[in-house]
């Protein structure tokens, strides 16, 4: 500013000391015809330098520096050079808005920011999902009125927020479960967090229910003994009575034990994340000669099974793992097909899978019960299974096994026609064995 100021002072001293000279040398009618003359030129080029200056201050160029001589060339170059830190400022803190906006877009939970009135003044697509609104359409919306559960507008309108709020129904096919809460902030606004816990509910109530049913399956058998060793104590028995309470006491153990032996199997295979290697080739013809030689000793000749294996074909992985699935599914078929059925197990090509199938003559799965089959304890009928001896953990053993085989479960059933259980290992886990020479 002081440069100016002295560009403007000597300028003005050149002009007088000009003048000064013409009215020496010539007349001062002339010195003065003069200065007017200048100060009109210089008149000129002053409105011209201010309609471009306002007009660069409308719309500011942040290119090349308008040229102009004299003071007018400093003060386009001071206001270019103050526009453009202006201009850097803004878009840093466009950037760092933009950045602030895909951080809060890719959180997991919910994000309502609400005015001092509870209008919606921006949501991210997470809280859009949660509580079906639309970021555009509903922008200035009361938010009690597109979100009318009562739990929810007497929570809000109860500015008590130490708690969060539980709200079930929610989402799409209403069947999800929101944790919300809100933080108020700034002149009386609001933050609404919400994320989604059906997740965490739903593995709350398989924990409470496997804490219920693992105690319910030890009670029966613990139970039993405790009578029997009672009775044996105080009344006298005879050799018949005493082999007889001694036989069911000792299936009772044995039981419990299939039951702690299942959840420590349960256990390892949840507790190993890393999954099976892809390039350890499982003998499946000794895994098939196993089962053949287990399924016709627990069978007993009650049952006529039949084995069609591709002995070529195999997959990679752990083979006792492999075994245990295999069995569990071949046990559950023996064990739920009455006298004289047929079983029948597959092992062959389909596409680029290889598949494994237990297709037995049974008793059938009601449709209802199939998408349960595999949760821990859970039987279609609870009395055969423990006149069979089942635990209700060989599926549940079936399906961990299988997902750190990439492979799936497939059940095919109809009351009173017996049911199909196939194995499908991806093409990845498939391979086929040489054959080997003679």
């Amino acid at each position: 500013m002081n440069v100016i100021w002295t560009r403007s002072i000597v300028s003005v001293v050149l002009l007088a000391v000009l003048c000064a000279a013409l009215g020496v040398l010539f007349s001062v009618k002339a010195a003065l015809i003069l200065a007017i003359l200048v100060l009109l030129v210089q008149s000129i080029v002053s409105t011209f330098h201010k309609q471009r200056l306002w007009r660069l201050l409308d719309a500011p160029v942040y290119g090349e520096v308008p040229s102009a001589p004299g003071i007018w060339g400093e003060i386009y170059y001071r206001l270019h050079k103050l526009a453009k830190r202006w201009h850097a400022q803004v878009r840093q803190v466009e950037q760092q808005h933009s950045r602030f906006i895909q951080a809060i877009q890719a959180s997991p939970n919910g994000v309502a920011m609400l005015d001092d009135h509870d209008q919606i003044e921006w949501c991210n697509a997470i809280s859009e999902v949660h509580f079906g609104l639309d970021a555009k359409r509903d922008l200035r919306q009361h938010i009690t009125h597109l979100v009318r559960q009562p739990d929810f507008v007497r929570y809000l309108n109860s500015h008590l927020y130490d708690e969060m709020l539980i709200m079930r129904g929610m989402g799409d096919k209403r069947q999800n479960v929101l944790s919300v809460q809100v933080f108020p902030y700034g002149e009386n606004r609001k933050l609404v967090l919400s994320q989604d816990i059906t997740e965490l509910e739903r593995t709350d109530a398989m924990r409470r229910d496997f804490v219920a049913n693992v105690s319910h399956e030890l009670k029966t058998p613990l139970t039993v003994l405790s009578g029997f060793l009672e009775t044996m104590r105080e009344l006298p028995l005879g050799e018949t009575e005493r082999t007889r309470y001694l036989e069911l006491m000792e299936q009772q153990a044995s039981r419990m034990r299939h039951i702690v032996s299942d959840l420590l199997v349960l256990a390892t295979l949840e507790g190993d994340g890393k999954p099976p290697s892809s390039s350890q080739m499982i003998d499946m013809r000794a895994v098939l000669r196993h089962l053949k030689e287990d399924s016709q000793s627990l069978s007993g000749e009650r049952h006529r099974i039949s084995f069609d294996a591709d002995e070529a074909l195999t997959v990679t992985g752990v083979e006792t793992e492999l075994l245990s699935a295999f069995g569990n599914l071949l046990t559950n078929a023996i064990h739920y097909t009455p006298d004289g059925g047929t079983i029948h197990v597959n092992w062959q090509v389909q596409g680029e899978c290889a598949v494994f199938s237990v297709i037995d003559s049974g008793l059938g799965i009601p449709a209802a019960d199939i998408p349960r089959l595999t949760e821990r304890f859970y039987r279609v009928d609870r009395s055969r299974s423990r006149d069979t001896g089942g635990t209700g953990l060989g599926l549940a053993i079936v399906k961990h096994v299988l997902q750190r085989h990439d492979a799936q479960l497939e059940v095919k059933s109809e009351e009173g026609r017996g049911s199909t259980f196939s194995v499908r290992f991806p093409a990845a886990r498939t391979a086929r064995r040489q054959p080997a020479p003679v």
